[in-house]
């Protein structure tokens, strides 16, 4: 059986629902329903009791009457209306308290006259601040403008020229700080340049010829900036200091071996190199012979040999060789036409990428650079064309650029410091009479500026994304530098400041000068000598030289020796004797001193040579006295005698 169920009721509150009209009552059900007029005087009754008990025991407490009465209570809102429409602020302007400063709030009711004053103040600072507001617009549209046009961006405003000497440039590098620069030329020399130390003269402050008869063909400075790679015409690299002294030479290898992974370096002259963008220590290098060696500055051993090869599998030279920006792909262009790339954590057994036809086969591929984001990379060849490849999809190039006429096989394209423009230079043609460096946009292909630069073969490009100035090599053995004013830094710049100091020269003077030869000491005038005469005599003069103290041998100018001029009179006399021994006497005086005494008291040689020494036989008088008369000396006795 169902039992029935015991309802009591439900107690419910709602908030949301209407009010009950009072003749309406509510339904009974169960007990009833409590409803919420009830519940609310009954609350209200039992806080009163509450109130009203606590109030009597405090009374009897401290004997205080009316103590325990209820705080008048106030409505908020009322009172803020009263005391709106009692008192009339000023109005002002939103815009104007942001900016206004905490002297100028005013806070109550003022005066008529105050707050006229005060309006009028805040409708200039209102009408002035728009008016800012305008320029600044105008301003900031002026600089997007410039900002969206690409060719503003290149440093080309000023210019400088660096004389290297008469022969073209095919190496120029830069230190990542931007404060050395280093050329080499087909002159087989490299100069260095320091621009902190150079003045307005733009000299170089060292020349070296590092390869004997080598044309240098490449240069790279390492990571941190301390060593520069050196690339010749030779087999063997070389690593040097940023003062040019030779630090490392790598090994040649043996030409008689036909397996190049077996020889310990290049048997054929090498055509580019460089280091590794994150190890120091690390460097790459390229050869005619078909390969390309990783090499390690610590040792002179080469550490990995990759082979090219043709579509055919025969031997093809690279020609430009590089990494990309974060080290993982080697890069090299061949002789072939083509690009290949290995993967530097993997085996380099095969390539990872190759493209076959990326240029015309037999001509040079004279530089391959990577952007600096390393989604795209950029080719330059001898075929007067420079190509823009894609990482992303390599089986056909982004845009080819014509008509870039090129003589040398050291001529590159390089990408700008934030990727936007390619730049390149040419070679002089016969109907041209300026050679140009051209700037083309990474995304329309369109040649953005046209810069003439010299009336002779532009080689070698070189932008500093430190310095944002550009560099540029010619043939005619000068380097030009392009800086902006206002958007450059340091380079450059600072030479231009300084000013060529002067060399002193002798002063000749052309006045006539008597000569009295029979004049008095006091009246008597000194030759005129040349500064070079009059410095060699101040170099003899002790006091105008300043010559410092000679050592002492013997006492002089009342300083006298403490221990003599030698180390054996310094130990006899302070460690060895307490007598003091006079070293500055006459040796033979010091021993004849001694004779008297070895006479009188024979101690050591006579005793022993007593009995058997001869007697000694001296010329008397007499034999003296004849000799003397007949000017002969008298004949020797006979022994017998």
């Amino acid at each position: 059986m169902n039992k029935p169920k015991i309802t009591f009721g439900a107690i419910k509150l709602n908030v949301s629902a209407p009010k009950k009209e009072d003749n309406v009552q509510p339904e009974a059900s169960g007990f009833g329903v409590f409803s919420k007029a009830e519940s609310s005087n009954a609350k209200t009754a039992i806080e009163d009791i509450e109130d009203d008990l606590e109030s009597r025991k405090i009374e009897e407490l401290m004997g205080i009457s009316g103590f325990g009465k209820k705080a008048k209570q106030f409505d908020i809102k009322e009172m803020m209306q009263i005391a709106r429409k009692n008192s009339k602020p000023v109005e002002r302007d939103p815009k104007v308290n942001e900016t206004a400063n905490e002297d100028d709030e005013y806070i109550g009711p003022l005066p008529s006259m105050a707050s006229n004053s005060i309006n009028e103040k805040k409708q200039d600072q209102t009408s002035n601040k728009v008016n800012d507001d305008d320029d600044d617009e105008t301003g900031s549209e002026e600089e997007n403008n410039e900002e969206d046009n690409i060719a503003y961006k290149i440093p080309a405003s000023h210019e400088v020229e660096m004389h290297h000497g008469n022969k073209a440039i095919t190496a120029l590098a830069m230190d990542s700080s931007g404060s050395r620069l280093v050329s080499g030329s087909i002159d087989y020399e490299l100069c260095f340049w320091d621009f902190a130390g150079m003045d307005k003269s733009m000299k170089y402050f060292r020349k070296i010829q590092p390869c004997e008869n080598h044309l240098i063909k490449c240069v790279n400075y390492s990571l941190n900036g301390e060593l520069i790679l050196l690339v010749s015409g030779s087999s063997q690299a070389k690593i040097i200091d940023r003062d040019g002294y030779e630090k490392l030479e790598c090994v040649k290898g043996d030409q008689y071996i036909t397996d190049q992974s077996k020889t310990k370096g290049h048997v054929a002259g090498l055509t580019s190199g460089c280091f590794h963008p994150i190890k120091r220590d690390e460097f790459l290098t390229s050869s005619l012979d078909s390969t390309l060696r990783l090499w390690i500055t610590k040792c002179k051993e080469q550490k990995q040999v990759i082979k090219t090869r043709d579509k055919g599998g025969l031997k093809t030279a690279p020609t430009a060789c590089t990494f990309n920006r974060d080290g993982t792909l080697i890069a090299a262009g061949c002789i072939d036409g083509s690009v290949q790339m290995w993967d530097t954590r993997k085996m380099f057994v095969n390539t990872t990428h190759c493209i076959r036809n990326a240029h015309v086969a037999g001509s040079e591929i004279s530089s391959l650079n990577f952007s600096y984001l390393g989604n795209t990379f950029v080719t330059r060849s001898c075929d007067d064309t420079m190509k823009l490849w894609d990482m992303r999809n390599m089986k056909t190039f982004l845009n080819v650029f014509d008509g870039l006429y090129s003589r040398y096989d050291t001529c590159d394209a390089i990408f700008s410091p934030d990727d936007s423009m390619i730049i390149t230079g040419e070679s002089l043609d016969k109907n041209k009479n300026h050679a140009n460096l051209y700037f083309y946009d990474t995304k329309t292909f369109e040649c953005i500026n046209q810069l003439p630069v010299s009336n002779s073969h532009i080689i070698k490009v070189l932008w500093h994304p430190k310095l944002n100035q550009i560099f540029i090599g010619t043939s005619n053995g000068s380097i030009k530098g392009y800086y902006d004013e206002n958007r450059s830094m340091r380079g450059a710049k600072l030479c231009i400041v300084k000013t060529y100091r002067k060399k002193k020269h002798t002063e000749i003077s052309g006045s006539i000068q008597i000569i009295t030869p029979h004049a008095l000491p006091l009246f008597r005038h000194e030759k005129n000598r040349s500064l070079r005469k009059q410095l060699e005599k101040n170099r003899l003069d002790p006091i105008l030289s300043r010559r410092p103290d000679l050592p002492i041998t013997t006492g002089q100018g009342g300083r006298v020796v403490s221990s003599g001029g030698t180390l054996s009179s310094y130990v006899i006399r302070n460690l060895g004797l307490s007598k003091r021994v006079n070293d500055d006497k006459n040796p033979r005086e010091a021993i004849l001193k001694y004779a008297k005494e070895a006479e009188e008291n024979p101690y050591y040689i006579s005793p022993a040579y007593q009995k058997t020494q001869p007697k000694p036989i001296f010329n008397t008088e007499e034999d003296k006295e004849t000799e003397d008369e007949s000017g002969e000396p008298s004949t020797k006795k006979n022994k017998n005698v």
